[in-house]
């Protein structure tokens, strides 16, 4: 069975902003290659407060992108493109996510998927019986899991919830946006990232404090809702938030770029940030904290280096000269090209739609 262009409907948290979420800039990666490929796609976002004041993509120009107001608003003016897609995908952290699952998958004809872009704080909600987004007694009822976080869990997942069919739909990168540039370098180590409570220990001991110990080093910490409270050295810059048009600069204007891990995601390994992925493109050398299956993705010491403390952060900015740090950015690059770009993810999507509608007609 080939795979001729399908009707695909996504219902996710937001495409139009990327405003203290990393959703926004996968679905942009995955929509616009879809489209590229002739699938018509229509992505379905609730309109909420937050997002309507810091939209940096108002209109997406690739699919289709529709705002609604609510549950119901949804159901009205929806049902029928729910009803005609051949394939219908809903996100964590939709508001109302459960119902609007429980809407979807009553209405759908086609195949249906829950894209789970937050794997390990799912499961962590649902055995606290938290139902925000997505309940236990829908996962069976979808044709396919799919999650950011691949390893044991997808298994786990299958046997716990029932899901017919997990497999991994990890993160990307669209290298017509995240590549080389020749930048002078502003910075010796740079942050991405919203401020969460499990994070900023580690961002503390991993950046803040060799800034505190290195006068002369010029470190940045970019992301929002980072507490007043906190006192950062005076060569630590902010930036409140980093539009994903200038994620490029900002890479190629590092020597090297931190990357760190939520507890949920380290505890459950195998969940790459898009981070990772965007960097490497950009050939910036990563030093990363160390998490389960980090080895599957990149090889520690040769396309990504791991740090666990403040010494061992300062010894990388101190002492790897500038060619040794430039081949780690290179051959991180390599694997990202090889193996982590949009294309190669929609291969994947493709190949997992192509086997759920083969069922569907059996």
């Amino acid at each position: 069975m080939s795979l001729p262009p399908l009707k695909i409907v996504i219902l996710g948290l937001s495409i139009t902003s990327s405003w203290g979420n990393g959703h926004a800039t996968t679905y942009r990666s995955l929509i616009r290659e879809l489209s590229s490929r002739g699938h018509c796609v229509l992505f379905l976002e609730r309109d909420t407060p937050w997002y309507c004041a810091n939209r940096d993509l108002p209109k997406p120009p690739y699919g289709k992108t529709a705002l609604y107001q609510s549950l119901e608003d949804l159901k009205n003016r929806f049902t029928e493109d729910i009803s005609t897609a051949d394939f219908v995908m809903l996100g964590s952290y939709v508001p109302e996510g459960a119902e609007v699952g429980q809407w979807a998958l009553d209405t759908a004809r086609g195949a249906t998927a829950f894209y789970d872009i937050d794997t390990p704080v799912t499961l962590s909600k649902l055995e606290r019986n938290d139902t925000e987004y997505i309940s236990e007694h829908l996962i069976p009822r979808f044709n396919i899991y799919l999650s950011f976080t691949g390893g044991p869990i997808l298994e786990y997942i299958e046997k716990k919830y029932k899901s017919p069919m997990a497999r991994p739909l990890y993160c990307s990168v669209d290298t017509e946006f995240y590549y080389p540039k020749k930048i002078d370098k502003k910075w010796d180590l740079g942050y991405l990232g919203t401020y969460s409570d499990d994070r900023q220990p580690a961002l503390d001991k991993l950046l803040v404090e060799p800034a505190r110990r290195l006068d002369r080093g010029r470190f940045m910490v970019a992301g929002p809702l980072y507490p007043e409270a906190i006192k950062w050295p005076g060569n630590v810059e902010r930036i409140e938030h980093l539009p994903p048009s200038e994620h490029c600069d900002f890479y190629n204007s590092l020597s090297f770029t931190l990357n760190i891990t939520r507890a949920d995601m380290v505890r459950a390994g195998y969940s790459p940030s898009v981070r990772l992925f965007e960097a490497a493109a950009c050939a910036t050398p990563i030093i990363s904290d160390l998490w389960s299956g980090l080895e599957s993705f990149f090889r520690p010491n040769e396309e990504i280096l791991i740090s666990a403390s403040a010494e061992e952060t300062m010894r990388y900015l101190k002492d790897i000269p500038q060619d040794e740090r430039d081949a780690v950015g290179e051959r991180a690059r390599k694997r990202i090209l090889a193996g982590h770009t949009a294309a190669h993810r929609v291969d994947e999507l493709e190949g997992y739609m192509k086997e759920v509608l083969k069922k569907e007609e059996v």
